[in-house]
C-alpha cells in the first residue's frame, strides 16, 4: 500500500466529514482539518504557514511552483549568486525542495537528476582540445562507468552544464575547459583514479597556473628569495614547489606566504 494511496484515502475521508458537517450545520475548523491530512511538520523556514496549506498547495495536489515563486521571486541574493542564478529559469521546485520533514530539516535536497527533470537543460561545455588530450585519454582508459564522452554522468545528467553552477569554484582556472564531468562525478568531486605525476616532473604548467603575485615584483623580491631560486620563472613551479603541497618549498619546508 503506497503512501499516495493512504493519503488519498485520508483526504477522501476528511472530505466526506466536511460534507456531512456542512449538512448538519456544524462549524468547521478548516486549519484543523488541514493538519489532520498533513504528512508531517514543516521546516522552521516555513513554520509560519503551518495552518495555511493553501499558501503552497492547490486542492488535492502537491505544492504549486507558482506559489513558491510568489514568495521567493524577489530573493535577489539567490538570483545574483552564480551557483544559484539558475533558479530564475527553473520550471519546478519539488525535485530539490521537499517539505514536511520536521522543523530541524532544511527543505533542500539538491539532486542533479532532479535539476535535469526540472528543466535546467543547457548546452554542454567543451574540454576536448589539444592541450588536454593526454589527460582525456588517460581518464577514459581508467574509467569503466558510463559513456566514453562523459563517463561519470548518468544519462539523465548529461543535459547539464557543470559550469552553469560551478565555474566560480573552478580551481583549474578554465585550463581544462568547462566540461567538469569528464573528470568529476556529481556525487563527489574526488577522483580516486588520479595519481599525481612524479615529483621529478617538470610539466607542472600543464595543469597548474601560477597566482597573479608570481607575475609581479613580489615574485622577485620575496618568492625567489625565500626559495633561493633566483633564476626561476613563474612557469617553472618545480624549481621551488613540491608535490606534497604547494606550501612545501624545496630546502625550506612549510612556508606560510600570507
Amino acid at each position: 500500500m503506497t503512501r499516495r494511496f493512504v493519503l488519498a484515502v485520508v483526504v477522501l475521508g476528511v472530505g466526506l466529514g466536511i460534507v456531512l458537517a456542512l449538512r448538519s450545520g456544524a462549524v468547521i475548523d478548516i486549519p484543523l482539518m488541514q493538519r489532520q491530512v498533513s504528512p508531517g511538520a514543516l521546516s522552521s523556514a516555513h513554520a509560519s504557514m503551518d495552518r495555511n496549506c493553501a499558501a503552497c498547495h492547490t486542492p488535492l495536489r502537491s505544492a504549486d511552483a507558482t506559489r513558491c515563486v510568489a514568495c521567493h521571486a524577489n530573493n535577489t541574493s539567490l538570483l545574483q549568486r552564480q551557483p544559484t542564478a539558475f533558479h530564475a529559469t527553473i520550471g519546478t521546485c519539488s525535485p530539490c525542495h521537499s517539505e514536511h520533514r520536521g522543523p530541524t530539516v532544511r527543505p533542500v535536497a539538491m539532486d542533479h537528476t532532479g535539476l535535469a527533470s526540472a528543466g535546467l537543460d543547457v548546452a554542454r561545455g567543451n574540454i576536448d582540445n589539444a592541450s588536454n588530450r593526454r589527460l582525456l585519454e588517460w581518464l577514459r582508459a581508467h574509467e569503466s562507468l558510463g559513456d566514453v564522452t562523459h563517463p561519470k554522468l548518468t544519462a539523465a545528467e548529461t543535459v547539464l552544464n557543470c559550469a552553469t553552477c560551478h565555474s566560480t569554484k573552478d580551481r583549474h582556472q578554465k585550463r581544462f575547459g568547462d566540461d567538469c564531468a569528464v573528470c568529476h562525478a556529481t556525487a563527489s568531486w574526488a577522483i580516486p583514479e588520479f595519481v599525481h605525476p612524479s615529483p621529478r616532473s617538470t610539466d607542472c604548467v600543464q595543469c597548474h597556473q601560477a597566482p597573479p603575485s608570481h607575475y609581479m615584483e613580489h615574485f622577485k623580491m620575496v618568492s625567489q628569495a625565500v626559495a633561493r631560486a633566483p633564476d626561476a620563472n613563474a612557469e617553472q613551479c618545480f624549481k621551488c614547489h613540491q608535490t606534497t603541497a604547494w606550501n612545501d618549498i624545496k630546502g625550506v619546508g612549510w612556508y606560510k606566504h600570507h
